[in-house]
């Protein structure tokens, strides 16, 4: 009987799907969605972060930290402004 591959299980270190190709309109984005869409290390999101210079992130749980799709976007938008 031939050997059939079986995709491995998504693990801790890697998103269960991709990020989607657009950014929402609205909903929440975690770590991994926003860096896809900023091309900024986690290291330099979290410096802005705490510099005050990028969106607050929000709590939903003791584990589960998120970004609104808005304030990312209105970020992206205020970028291209500034430059």
């Amino acid at each position: 009987m031939p050997r059939v591959p079986v995709p491995a299980a998504p693990s801790a270190d890697s998103p269960a799907a991709p990020p989607s190709a657009a950014l929402p309109d609205t909903g929440f984005l975690r770590q991994p969605q926003v860096l896809s869409f900023v091309p900024i290390s986690k290291s330099t999101l979290w410096r802005r972060v705490h510099a005050r210079t990028f969106p607050e992130p929000v709590k939903l749980s003791e584990r589960v930290t998120v970004w609104r799709a808005e304030d990312i976007r209105r970020w992206i938008e205020q970028q291209g402004v500034a430059q």
